[in-house]
């Protein structure tokens, strides 16, 4: 089970409320789209989950177990908005990958036992190797810095690192909105087809309603930092039921729209 349940998160910022009271469900093995407008808070929820941003109040659980309280490895990770700062340029793509896989852990992603350190090292750039392939990206390019690789190129390389951990739950906080129109399809059916395969749950954060309708089982919206719909993908964006949703949707380019603007 890889359920994400958020039970009251509160984010502040002095006297700024970023994000109030927030209760949501992500289903074990499926998709939340987390759309809003700008500044919405929809960022700021993300990082909360992942003790990037201060709860003021509120839990974070997973299969039913308080993150907060877990020692070791995070089971949540994050993908961030931007390749460009994400990975550290210093450091060898190969390099960014291992550093978020498990200590001692082996090809099958289990704690080594009584092994020399030649045999772990072996372990370990195999399992690297494992990560950079889901991607689409050639192990042979392990050791490449990031500054030789496109930006799609890059974003991939993140996703590779947040999945070395074997989370069970990612969050993906506007993945390709730094990206090429025409790359962007791409990040986002190896994104899916990736989340259906390994079977983890998902926090997909967008402005893009296009793109949370094809990836999301489930649709969630913000405003002013509250959650104010939640429910099917379809019924929400077929039939909202809170004028903040109307208003998202009326915003989304239409064939008809875009005919009347030429």
């Amino acid at each position: 089970m890889s359920s994400l349940e958020l039970s009251g998160i509160t984010v502040r910022y002095g006297r700024f409320t970023a994000v109030e009271n927030v209760d949501l469900l992500v289903p074990d093995g499926t998709v939340t789209g987390l759309v809003g407008g700008s500044g919405s808070g929809k960022s700021t929820l993300g990082k909360a989950v992942v003790g990037l941003a201060p709860l003021a109040a509120g839990r974070v659980r997973v299969a039913g177990r308080e993150v907060g309280v877990r020692r070791g490895r995070s089971p949540v990770q994050l993908v961030f908005q931007n390749p460009y700062a994400s990975l550290d340029p210093r450091m060898s793509i190969g390099a960014s990958v291992a550093e978020a896989l498990p200590r001692r852990a082996g090809a099958d992603g289990e704690p080594s036992r009584r092994t020399t350190a030649r045999e772990r090292r072996a372990a370990r750039d195999a399992e690297v190797a494992r990560c950079l392939e889901l991607v689409g990206i050639d192990p042979g390019r392990a050791a490449l810095t990031p500054d030789a690789l496109s930006g799609g190129q890059r974003q991939r390389v993140a996703l590779a690192r947040a999945l070395a951990a074997r989370p069970a739950v990612l969050i993906a906080d506007e993945i390709t909105s730094a990206l090429d129109v025409s790359v962007q399809g791409a990040v986002l059916n190896l994104l899916r087809r990736l989340q259906r395969e390994l079977g983890f749950s998902m926090l997909f954060i967008s402005h893009d309603l296009a793109v949370v309708r094809h990836l999301s089982d489930q649709v969630a919206v913000l405003d002013g930092g509250r959650l104010v719909e939640c429910g099917p993908t379809a019924e929400v964006l077929e039939r909202p039921a809170h004028p903040t949703t109307c208003t998202l949707i009326s915003c989304v380019p239409t064939l008809a729209t875009a005919e009347e603007a030429s």
